[in-house]
């Protein structure tokens, strides 16, 4: 692939919810620019952007994928997205380095909850947008009440670029207004406006040049005036007017008939913003922030955005260079790790395939394999300028399972590969829950967790078993109690004796664990008091009432008695350990389990039954609010009653619920459930 200049790059994102069509539009798109001799299809896996093999079983895409496009001596960076909200990581990442928003629309569904969920993430990175009603080919689409959905949703100015000409089966091409001419077919071919037409497309261009004036002050002024603003003209405002984010673009296509998708083309290139036009962006340097300016002459910057892990190829690391130019087999370093990165050979991606380029420019996006140490959010950049981007922000996991190897070679295997499984994914996260001993793999939802399982399988040969986690309770006290305990033990030969007398008092929360010795005159040898300590120890780990961890307690050992031969350190661990136990069982002993602070953002006409829903799950609402036609609950749940919310609140909503959590504090289980869950403990011992 030969090299582009940083005004000759399109950073395109394709946004939109599942199925309305951007992994179509990205094979049309490299169909019509001719670097494909055939359209592939989702149905059979043919396609360029969506090759890995659940994308192909599933039909959807799971994760992003770079397609750079030719066109009109330019260079369009396509990077196609999931529209199924668990792959939402993907989504943020692509955003982050894209420079131009394509929102995909079905224009029989219009908008949907992955459109109103991709607009509010592009919104937060103030991300210049178009849109494209796609699919106009399909039965009832409807360009108007689209366009109209559009405007309800979202407080934009929506601008047609393009009537359609024909609807459904019968639509055939498009009224480019700004040209004021009619391009038919899949070709492009240029042909006269249907008479039938013509007044509503001089209407709809009125718009067209209001827009374009009110984006430079010098228009604007020659608008008033009544002078006619030339093509030019136009396409310098629209294309100012949408990099502030006054104005939307709206165009229409039928991706699977290549109808319209030259023209978006040729309207990408013309309004979307070069790296350039989008100007400095700011790192942190040595000496504070510092703006590096999308120039060749600018210090070495780059950002890291996606891993990938591959079997074959090894590790794959995408980024996107913000200054200065990156070349093939040179070094870098990561501004994270502190850490030297020696590149091999530097590729475009396109979907699997890669096309080796000597350099990338400011404003390219590009790969490269098998670095050490760098992962997704690093920033690449001289070793001399040190500097560090603000990587994507992702989201806190929402779904969580416990995974269990189904054999001795799957164990050992197990950690190194949950790690390059969540390296790829960064809303994937795995850790171990020392209270229950389980391994835990969290995500943004079900078929998230389970494709992740999927993968281990299918590309590391590591196959685990998934489970509910259990909840992570501690134990405690509630009052404060005294007692002894005498070990004694005569065997043939040397016996074991040990006397402690231990205080029990509880702390408050969040304090841990408290040891203290009150021994006077040499009742047992300050020696022992490791040896109880280690004893006692032993208990905080395994519990006494179910199993779980002790905490926020105080033990104070007071008196106890010592023989001069029989007394060791190993008496002295046992009689710590059961004086412990002796005295915690009699000193008010709770169950304490983690309590969530909920945030729940819905359409307001499902607030009711969700609210319902939460009172069956222990919930106090904290308070409720609206935004933008959508409730704002929050409240405090137990986590015992959030393990499956995730598809919980997307089948109360059908899938337009959003919801976020994290611990808020530790109290005590209701006594009707801390038995049950004492009984469970024990079932669970026995079998």
């Amino acid at each position: 692939m030969k090299e582009y200049t940083t005004d000759q790059l399109r950073n395109v994102v394709l946004l939109g919810h599942g199925s309305s069509g951007k992994t179509t539009l990205a094979e049309a798109m490299l169909f019509a620019s001719g670097a494909i001799n055939r359209m592939g299809k989702i149905e059979d896996g043919s396609t360029v952007a969506d090759f890995d093999e659940e994308e192909i079983r599933r039909r959807i895409s799971l994760s992003l994928s770079l397609v750079p496009i030719e066109w009109q001596k330019h260079k369009l960076n396509v990077l196609d997205t999931p529209g199924y909200t668990d792959f939402i990581g993907e989504v943020i990442s692509a955003i982050r380095v894209a420079d131009l928003a394509l929102v995909l629309l079905d224009p029989v569904a219009g908008v949907e909850v992955g459109t109103e969920l991709v607009w509010n993430y592009a919104d937060q990175l103030n991300l210049p947008r178009m849109v494209v009603v796609n699919k106009m080919n399909r039965e009832n689409a409807n360009f108007e009440r689209t366009l109209k959905m559009l405007r309800e949703a979202f407080a934009c100015d929506f601008i047609p670029l393009q009537l359609p000409i024909g609807s459904e089966g019968k639509f055939s091409g498009v009224v480019d207004l700004v040209k004021m001419q009619a391009v038919m077919g899949s070709e492009k071919k240029a042909a006269e406006i249907p008479a039938d037409m013509l007044a509503q497309a001089q209407d709809a261009r009125v718009q067209i040049v209001e827009a374009a004036a009110e984006g430079d002050d010098e228009l604007i002024l020659k608008y008033l005036e009544g002078e006619e603003l030339t093509e030019e003209e136009i396409h310098s405002g629209l294309r100012a007017a949408i990099l502030k984010g006054g104005v939307v673009p709206v165009l229409m296509t039928s991706a699977t008939d290549s109808v319209g998708v030259k023209a978006l083309m040729d309207a990408l290139i013309t309004y979307a913003p070069s790296p350039t036009d989008r100007g400095p962006v700011t790192a942190e340097g040595a000496a504070g922030p510092e703006e590096i300016e999308p120039s060749e002459l600018a210090p070495l910057t780059a950002l890291v955005f996606k891993t990938a892990a591959d079997p074959y190829v090894g590790k794959l690391t995408y980024f996107r260079v913000y200054g200065g130019t990156l070349e093939s087999d040179s070094r870098v370093w990561n501004s994270r790790t502190d850490s030297e990165e020696r590149l091999g050979t530097i590729y475009a991606m396109r979907g699997k395939e890669q096309l080796s380029v000597e350099r990338l420019r400011p404003g390219d996006i590009g790969a490269v394999a098998k670095l050490g140490e760098t992962v997704t959010g690093d920033t690449l950049c001289d070793r001399g300028h040190p500097v560090q981007l603000p990587g994507p922000v992702f989201p806190h996991a929402l779904f969580a399972v416990a995974v269990n190897p189904t054999s001795k070679a799957d164990q050992a295997k197990m950690g190194p590969t949950l790690t390059r499984i969540c390296e790829e994914d960064p809303t994937l996260r795995w850790r171990q829950e020392p209270s229950t001993r389980q391994t835990i793999l969290e995500g943004m939802g079900e078929a998230h967790v389970e494709i992740a399982v999927r993968r281990m399988e299918n590309r590391f040969g590591v196959t685990v078993e998934t489970a509910i986690p259990k909840v992570p309770y501690r134990e405690t006290i509630t009052q404060t109690h005294s007692d002894q305990y005498r070990h004694k033990k005569q065997t043939g030969g040397a016996g074991q004796f040990a006397e402690v007398h231990m205080r029990l008092e509880p702390l408050p929360r969040g304090e841990g664990f408290e040891y203290e010795w009150e021994v006077f005159g040499g009742a047992i040898s300050s020696s022992f008091r490791p040896s109880i300590e280690k004893g006692i120890r032993q208990v905080l780990e395994q519990g006494v009432i179910a199993g779980y961890p002790v905490v926020d307690i105080k033990a104070v050992v007071y008196d106890g008695k010592e023989h001069p031969v029989d007394s060791k350190d190993i008496a002295f661990q046992i009689a710590g350990r059961e004086v412990f136990k002796k005295v915690m069982l009699s000193s008010g002993p709770v169950l304490l389990e983690p309590i969530y602070m909920v945030t729940i953002t819905i359409p307001e006409e499902y607030t009711g039954d969700v609210m319902g829903d939460l009172n069956t799950k222990r919930a106090r609402v904290q308070g409720m609010g609206q935004q933008a036609g959508k409730s704002i609950i929050t409240a405090i749940v137990p986590l015992a009653e959030m393990l499956r919310y995730a598809t919980d609140l997307r089948s109360l909503t059908q899938g337009r619920g959003l919801f976020s959590m994290e611990l808020d504090h530790y109290a005590d289980v209701p006594a009707h459930l801390t038995q049950q869950i004492i009984e469970a403990s024990k079932a669970e011992k026995e079998s």
